[in-house]
């Protein structure tokens, strides 16, 4: 039996290895969270990865909810690809870390929510077409992603935590 190594893997994964170097390069010196997140939003702009990070297979997602495939981690960051067919939906959340996305097929459609006293309260919506970049950092994240178009969406985040053995949700919340 033979066992990949990291190395082979992300060299299996066109442009992973260059967006790997250029996010550690914003992670080394940086100590404001929401300064990170802006300047790896602008290497994912600048990168411009695409869907073929993935395989055929992995692109396809699943039927049973939004699919996360993990490509990369380490301590100062993780990055991963999330499948999400049409209809599939998150629930809606707050995150521990920033976080910076690159929208690589399809649409996702985010709504934003804000704590009003004891109350959630939506105070938004994006829809955020193929290309489309952001970075975000906690307090003022909360929110919800969705699929609400007819083909896949497939979007390319990284984290400011290593996440391989957990999540970068803080809390889920019900709307009232």
């Amino acid at each position: 039996m033979t066992i990949a190594t990291d190395d082979q893997v992300t060299r299996s994964r066109p442009g992973l290895a260059e967006l790997i170097d250029r996010i550690r390069l914003c992670t080394k010196h940086e100590s404001d969270p929401r300064r990170t997140a802006e300047r790896v939003a602008e290497v994912l702009a600048a990168l411009r990865p695409t869907a073929g990070l993935l395989t055929p297979a992995e692109r396809e997602g699943s039927a049973g909810g939004y699919t996360r495939h993990t490509l990369h981690t380490e301590s100062a960051f993780s990055i991963s690809a999330v499948v999400w067919r049409p209809g599939q939906i998150t629930e809606i959340h707050d995150h521990l870390v920033w976080c910076s996305f690159l929208v690589l097929q399809g649409t996702e459609t985010e709504n934003i929510f804000a704590v009003d006293g004891d109350r959630l309260t939506r105070i938004g919506q994006r829809q955020r077409p193929a290309g489309s970049v952001s970075g975000v950092a906690p307090p003022e994240d909360i929110h919800q992603v969705h699929n609400t178009g007819d083909t896949v969406a497939i979007t390319l985040h990284v984290y400011g935590a290593d996440l391989s053995q957990g999540t970068s949700v803080r809390r889920t919340y019900r709307e009232v």
